[in-house]
């Protein structure tokens, strides 16, 4: 089964369950799949402060050690969720405010126009709310500007056809929650007729291209079994499960997230500088560094 808890004011208190998939920026989630194993997710949002972060690392040992499970952990942050933890939910929204604003649906006089950007990742819808403004944009993808009463989707000239039918729905659930009122247009990026909408994002700019290109898997191996610590590629692309050395520690690079395998036979020293030569790799190989990582324990896959 699914659990999800968020920290307020340094407590932990159980999320809405008819709120599942709704997210704040604010938020610092901890989350638990309960079934023939147990996954621990953190979700960081964008806002999330140290102190608030604190807080949710501490319950996370406190969960850890009530399962006693050796759980998989996944930190996620905010713009570069995991395929696995977007995979729970149908829909994934992720709204400005915190712990004061909640969900409750604000009157149209006294709306803040939000801008969301919405994609499909497998199965799920993810609709995150971005800065108002043409910059946003890009050809590949499907954009909902909500101002309350009047609620506008913009479909980039590559969007696939999933992402637009998402987003009118996206689009009838915001106005059905407004009682219908609001009145829905749908625009396509060459329509003549989207003034409405270019107004709205600050008028209309050269668009960002939707690039999408193929990058290599890796495969790194972290030994200290020469009598010195080294962490060196083993295989890249071609990798296979074989490769995998229980008494050793590996690193996997698949581009959108790091993952972490740590083998049932690899010593403490190898253990604990795990995570800090992982973090090193995305430093120089120049990856952003709020790339999700997964560290899960050989057994545990």
């Amino acid at each position: 089964g699914l659990k999800i808890w968020r920290i307020e004011n340094f407590k932990v208190v159980p999320w809405p369950l008819d709120q599942y998939g709704k997210f704040m920026m604010v938020h610092y989630l901890c989350k638990e799949n309960k079934a023939l194993r147990h996954d621990i997710h953190f979700w960081l949002g964008k806002y999330t402060t140290k102190d608030e972060a604190g807080t949710a690392a501490y319950k996370t040992v406190e969960l850890d050690n009530y399962l006693n499970t050796g759980p998989v952990e996944h930190r996620e942050i905010q713009g570069y969720e995991s395929r696995l933890f977007l995979s729970y939910f149908k829909n994934f929204v992720i709204m400005k405010g915190g712990i004061e604003s909640g969900f409750n649906i604000v009157k149209p006089i006294e709306y803040q126009p939000q801008l969301f950007h919405i994609k499909s990742v497998g199965k799920t819808l993810t609709c995150t709310s971005v800065p108002i403004s043409c910059d946003s944009l890009n050809t590949g993808d499907v954009f909902v500007l909500d101002q309350g009463l009047k609620i506008y989707q913009w479909n980039g000239s590559k969007a696939a056809g999933i992402e637009k039918h998402k987003a009118m729905e996206f689009a009838s659930a915001l106005k059905n929650e407004r009682h219908g009122k609001p009145v829905v247009t749908v625009f396509e990026q060459d329509d003549n007729d989207a003034d409405p909408f270019w107004d709205g994002v600050g008028g209309k700019n050269k668009l960002q291209m939707s690039l999408i290109k193929e990058s290599d898997k890796i495969l790194f191996r972290l030994s200290n079994s020469s009598g010195k610590m080294i962490f060196k590629e083993e295989a890249r692309n071609d990798i296979k499960l074989f490769m995998l050395d229980t008494d050793d520690i590996f690193i996997v690079d698949v581009q959108y997230e790091v993952f972490i395998w740590i083998g049932s036979k690899s010593n403490v020293i190898e253990k604990s500088n795990s995570f800090k030569y992982a973090m090193n790799y995305m430093e120089e190989s120049g990856k952003a560094t709020n790339i999700p990582i997964t560290r899960v324990i050989e057994g545990n896959e």
